[in-house]
């Protein structure tokens, strides 16, 4: 039996139940490719149920203001995935009469979308045969068939396009890329997989080989960049405090935070103590400054660590535009806020 047989028959037998296998509309195949680019079923799942009993069409995912969208995404990261989500649906609910485009290359203009997700909205709504490409496949066709291509470089995208394209039954795309993507995610899993009961076990060329957990090749690890936030949590005599937006871009863009003092390195109590009170805040007198968590959280994104530290500063007299607790909760947070405002505050 050849691999695309044995795979789709693997397939078959092993698949997860999920919601938007049992559809061919691409409104929610488009909102879980989105979802699952850098997060797992299990993490997405959750985030999807809620986003399609909030938004179940397209039209209502645009009616929706940022802050929603923001707010159900909280959790999730990469946050430009949510703004980007909802300026396509505005697009496609006002541009194009709520109708997705039906082919690779148009569903690729659209914000957000790339190669990958292009891919899958084309095969699994549309039945095109264009072959996904993504962590899992570059893993399941290098083993198999012993490619010791870098996937960091650009072309290695091509070279396992046209593979997998070569592979890919032309009747049947859909279930091809469905098939690879799961065998990926559950069989040929980049640790330690089990082999000895995989439906490849005599035919992977990495296997006979040895070299299961040589593959695929990857260079050039990211570096990584420390930074140092002291997130200044205000307390005034009402008991409000105050946030703000972060409308820089790059990190948590749109994103709210309390007011945020970076420093080049950790700083203990003293240093912090003296900036704010050196009139960090003008209008209000630091009557108190304690200190919420004495070892940094640190919050790790894929290119940045960040050393989290939560001051609480009580302050005399009222703060302008100060907000409750009951308020504070319905805004969107990066996660370690929102955990810092549940758990601690």
């Amino acid at each position: 039996m050849n691999f695309s047989n044995l795979l789709i028959k693997w397939y078959l037998q092993n698949k997860r139940d999920l919601p938007w296998r049992n559809t061919t509309n691409p409104y929610p195949i488009w909102l879980s490719e989105i979802m699952l680019q850098q997060t797992r079923v299990a993490q997405g799942m959750p985030y999807f149920m809620s986003f399609t009993t909030a938004f179940p069409t397209v039209f209502d995912l645009a009616k929706a203001n940022e802050e929603q969208v923001l707010k159900l995404w909280q959790g999730l990261g990469y946050y430009s995935r949510a703004r980007n989500l909802h300026k396509t649906a505005q697009h496609i609910a006002q541009e194009l009469s709520g109708v997705f485009p039906d082919n690779y290359n148009d569903l690729l203009k659209l914000k957000g979308v790339g190669e990958y997700t292009a891919a899958a909205i084309a095969s699994f709504s549309y039945n095109e045969a264009v072959p996904v490409v993504d962590g899992n496949v570059f893993r399941v066709l290098s083993r198999y068939f012993d490619m010791d291509t870098d996937i960091a470089q650009a072309s290695a995208k091509k070279e396992f396009t046209a593979l997998a394209f070569e592979l890919m039954p032309k009747d049947n795309p859909a279930t091809f890329n469905q098939a690879i993507m799961e065998f990926g995610a559950l069989q040929c899993v980049p640790k330690s997989p089990n082999c000895s009961i995989c439906v490849f076990n005599e035919s992977c060329a990495a296997l006979q080989k040895n070299k299961v957990d040589q593959l695929p090749v990857k260079s050039k690890k990211l570096k990584v960049r420390n930074r140092y936030f002291n997130y200044l949590v205000l307390e005034d005599e009402a008991g409000n405090t105050i946030i703000q937006k972060r409308t820089d871009k790059g990190i948590w863009h749109n994103l709210y935070e309390f007011p945020l003092m970076e420093t080049e390195k950790e700083e203990d109590f003293d240093c912090v103590s003296e900036a704010v009170q050196g009139n960090y805040f003008k209008d209000n007198t630091v009557e108190s400054m304690l200190e919420y968590n004495e070892k940094s959280i640190i919050h790790k994104l894929s290119h940045q660590h960040l050393h989290i530290k939560f001051w609480k500063v009580k302050i005399e007299g009222t703060i302008e535009n100060g907000i409750d607790r009951e308020i504070l909760r319905t805004f969107p947070f990066p996660i370690v806020i929102h955990n810092f405002i549940e758990k601690d505050l």
